[in-house]
C-alpha cells in the first residue's frame, strides 16, 4: 500500500462531528475532483476514486446532509494491474441546485464545454471556523491529494480541476504558514509542499496522526544518517588533509637532511623535525605534546611551515 492510500485511510476513519464539517468537507471534494454536466434544466455531477473507503464517505455525507442518496457505479479495468474506480453520480432530479448552493458553491461557465464552480462569499465566512478549515483540507486531499513515500522524498500536492478552488485551498494551507504554492499541469491547478516539515504539519492539520508519526520517524533517521555521513565525510577529509601535510613535511626533512644536515637547523627546528621523522603518523597535537616543555598545534604548526620554506629555498636553488 502507498503512503498516499495509508494516509487516506486513516483520514477516511475520522468522523465529522458537525454538519459543519461535512459541508465544508464536501465542499472541497466537489470544487476539487468534481466534474459538472448540463442536462436539461439541472446540473449533474460526477465525482471518480479508486478509494472505496472514500466513495463510501462520500455517499454518507451526502445521504446524512440532504436525504439523497447517489449513484454509485463501480468498474474494474481489464489491464495488467487491475484497478477498481468508483464512479458516484449526482443527478439534477436530486436537487444538485440546493445541494451547491447548501456548499457554497457557484457555477461558472454554465453551457460551455468545461463548467467551472467557484466559493461564494458565504465559504468564506465559513472558513472562519478554524474546525471548518481542517475538514476543508481534509476534504481536499481525499479528493486530488497525494503525498510521496517519505523514505524517497518530500512531495505533498492537490491537484484541482477548479482554479478558484485550487487558489482557495493554497490560501488555507498559507494560513497555517505551510509555504504552498500553485502549479498548472495539463489543465489542472496543482498545490503542492516540498518541504518535510510543512507536509508533517499539514498532516497533523488534518488529523492523520498515525502517517505523522511514520513520516516523522523516517525524518529522523534520513537526519541520523544524513549527521553521520557529514561527519565521515569530515573526519575523512580531515584525516587524508594531515597525512598529505605529514608526507611533505618528512619529504621536507628528508631534503634538508641530505642536502645540509638536520644540525643546520636551529634547535626548536631540529627538535620538531626529528620527532616528526620518528612519528610521521602523529598528529600536529600529539606533536607538540612529546615536547620539552609541550608546544600548542599553532606553535607545531609554525615551526614545521619554517622547515617547509627552507625545503622550498634549497629547491629553488
Amino acid at each position: 500500500m502507498s503512503f498516499s492510500s495509508t494516509v487516506k485511510g486513516q483520514l477516511c476513519r475520522i468522523k465529522n462531528t458537525k454538519p459543519l464539517h461535512t459541508r465544508a468537507e464536501l465542499s472541497a471534494v466537489l470544487g476539487t475532483a468534481g466534474i459538472f454536466q448540463c442536462r436539461g434544466n439541472g446540473i449533474n455531477i460526477k465525482l471518480s476514486t479508486e478509494n472505496a473507503a472514500f466513495a463510501r464517505r462520500i455517499f454518507l455525507g451526502i445521504k446524512h446532509l440532504f436525504n439523497t442518496y447517489p449513484e454509485i457505479a463501480i468498474k474494474k479495468s481489464k489491464k495488467l494491474k487491475k484497478h477498481t474506480t468508483y464512479a458516484i453520480n449526482i443527478f439534477a432530479e436530486t436537487g444538485t441546485d440546493r445541494m451547491l448552493s447548501f456548499l457554497d458553491m457557484q457555477m461558472v461557465n454554465i453551457g460551455s464545454a468545461k463548467i467551472d464552480v467557484m466559493p461564494t462569499k458565504e465559504l468564506t465566512d465559513l472558513m472562519k471556523e478554524e474546525s471548518a478549515k481542517r475538514a476543508f483540507l481534509r476534504g481536499a486531499f481525499l479528493a486530488g491529494g497525494s503525498v510521496s513515500d517519505p523514505e524517497k522524498t518530500y512531495h505533498l500536492e492537490i491537484t484541482s480541476h477548479h482554479k478558484s478552488y485550487a487558489h482557495t485551498i493554497n490560501g488555507i494551507m498559507n494560513y497555517y504558514e505551510l509555504n504552498a504554492k500553485i502549479i498548472k499541469r495539463k489543465g489542472n491547478c496543482i498545490v503542492y509542499l516540498k518541504e518535510g516539515e510543512n507536509i508533517v504539519d499539514f498532516l497533523n492539520i488534518i488529523g492523520a496522526h498515525s502517517a505523522l508519526l511514520k513520516l516523522e520517524n523516517i525524518r529522523i533517521i534520513k537526519q541520523m544518517r544524513n549527521d553521520v555521513n557529514r561527519i565521515v565525510n569530515c573526519e575523512t577529509a580531515n584525516l587524508e588533509k594531515t597525512v598529505n601535510a605529514s608526507v611533505r613535511q618528512v619529504e621536507n626533512i628528508k631534503l634538508i637532511q641530505k642536502q645540509k644536515g638536520l644540525y643546520s637547523l636551529p634547535d626548536n627546528l631540529r627538535e620538531i623535525a626529528l620527532l616528526r621523522l620518528e612519528f610521521p603518523d602523529a598528529n600536529l597535537k600529539e606533536l607538540g605534546n612529546m615536547l620539552n616543555p609541550p608546544l600548542g598545534k599553532s606553535g607545531v604548526n609554525h615551526r614545521l611551515r619554517k622547515i617547509d620554506k627552507l625545503a622550498e629555498e634549497i629547491l629553488k636553488d
